[in-house]
């Protein structure tokens, strides 16, 4: 039985399985994972969370009680649930994926969607059925009066349900995503809008990454619920119960960073990096292959931005790292391909045999990711919106002097947009100047602004973060 227990959608790790059955563990991806891993395993922490392919469910099946720890893996204490994978698909892609994140990032091209029928119906009872499993698990692990601390848009019902299973329990919900306004956040269908505040409102505290998102989610309980809300005070109740709203920034462990990012397949990849681009500047962007990223605008501003300054012709390259992501899904299928699209415009139009102006790489390599960050000129973060985004966070831990293009959609520009060039992200001319403004701007002002932009992204790292929530959960 463990006293502080942690539940996510993703793990730590992953595993893939090759042809004669054998399994490889690897880190698991997504910024989340990345803030979290260290903590986790540093505090002794037990992880809960999915096996989310094939590799994983072969994994949480060969270790005792799904725990991969116990099965002589270096994980830390984590227990990896064999959910059976209908039930995942429908719960993750149809509902997680393809409602909540969209709602949350105000995604819909609502002429045409979403679209809550029957079918929708089978898959919320999936998503419920996702919940319940990771509930009982919880239940099942925890000793009286633990703390448990339930992570991100896949987990919005497990409060609610562990607080009926174990009612001694301390329980925290975080939202690692934007939260809707309620005139948007009203596109669900009012039961189930109804019972995701209601879910995460059976936790005693629910945390955000800005008091923005947090201000929705409240506002969305008043709205929607009828619930009794102070926002000056933090506070929520409902149904006879007080729920605590707290704003906990998610920052970077800058010696962490820097120390793997000097290890020798970073510096390869750094010098591979150089040869390819020789002295010219670099601009770089690092995301997934995800609507809300925007690289589409990012890589249409990068285009204006030649053909308005023919000067920078061959002095200039756009390294874009856009790894796919949830290719399940046929929308981002097509993302994928409009990105491809794009960026041959742009080699197209300007590149030749002495320049290329555009390398985009869509296969996931941290060390590389961490290589252009450290010789990137310029850091091009533009999402449509954002939780946080620990990219916008990482560059200037890695690049003193690089200039950061942020979007002021992301969550990160309440603490970093003083010293960023602070964008629309629909705005593709404005973000073609902040794009030249960055390459031209002095070196002492770089390295002024860098120096900032350091302080504020490192003032919150993931440990202490973590331990914010555990004391709130604590008062």
């Amino acid at each position: 039985m463990n006293t502080v227990l942690l539940a996510s959608n993703r793990g730590p790790v992953s595993f893939n399985l090759a042809d004669d059955g054998s399994l490889t563990m690897r880190r698991g991806g997504g910024g989340m994972v990345s803030g979290l891993s260290e903590v986790a395993k540093d505090s002794e922490v037990l992880w809960v969370c999915a096996a989310l392919s094939d590799g994983d469910r072969g994994a949480a099946r060969r270790a005792p009680g799904g725990r991969l720890d116990q099965a002589g893996y270096d994980t830390g204490p984590v227990r990896m649930l064999d959910i059976p994978p209908a039930t995942f698909h429908r719960a993750y892609n149809a509902v997680a994926n393809s409602t909540l994140w969209f709602v949350n990032h105000l995604l819909y091209d609502t002429p045409n969607s979403p679209h809550f029928d029957t079918r929708f119906r089978r898959e919320w009872e999936s998503y419920q059925d996702y919940n319940a499993a990771f509930a009982l698990a919880l239940a099942e692990d925890a000793t009286h009066g633990a703390r448990v601390m339930i992570q991100d848009y896949h987990l919005t019902l497990a409060p609610a349900m562990l607080r009926v299973e174990r009612p001694d329990l301390r329980i925290a919900h975080f939202s690692h995503t934007p939260w809707a306004p309620p005139e948007y956040f009203s596109l669900l269908p009012d039961d189930i809008a109804a019972e995701l505040l209601s879910g995460i409102l059976g936790a005693d505290h629910a945390g955000f990454l800005t008091a923005r998102w947090a201000a929705a989610f409240m506002d969305c309980c008043r709205a929607i619920l009828g619930a009794e809300v102070d926002r000056e005070a933090g506070l929520v109740v409902f149904d006879g119960r007080a729920t605590h709203v707290g704003v906990h920034p998610l920052g970077v462990d800058g010696d962490a960073l820097w120390a793997r990012a000097t290890e020798p397949d970073v510096e390869s990849h750094m010098t591979a990096l150089r040869e390819r681009v020789g002295d010219r500047r670099l601009i770089v962007r690092i995301d997934r292959t995800e609507l809300s990223k925007n690289i589409v605008r990012g890589l249409s501003a990068y285009r204006q931005f030649l053909t308005d300054h023919p000067e920078w012709h061959g002095k200039v390259v756009h390294l874009a790292f856009a790894y796919p992501s949830r290719h399940d899904l046929p929308e981002y299928r097509e993302y994928t391909a409009a990105v491809q699209r794009c960026a041959k415009e742009i080699e197209d139009e300007f590149g030749g045999e002495e320049w290329d102006p555009l390398i985009l790489n869509v296969d996931d390599d941290y060390a590389r990711s961490l290589a252009a960050y450290r010789i990137a000129d310029v850091l091009l973060v533009n999402p449509i919106r954002d939780g946080m985004n620990l990219v916008a966070k990482e560059g200037p831990i890695l690049a003193p002097s690089c200039a950061l293009v942020l979007s002021r959609e992301a969550g990160a520009a309440a603490e970093l947009g003083g010293d960023a060039l602070v964008v629309n992200p629909y705005d593709v001319s404005g973000t073609a100047r902040a794009l030249y403004d960055g390459l031209v701007m002095p070196e002492r002002e770089r390295a002024e602004r860098g120096a900032r932009l350091r302080a504020a992204a490192t003032a919150l790292p993931p440990a202490r973060w973590f331990a914010d929530q555990l004391a709130a959960l604590d008062d």
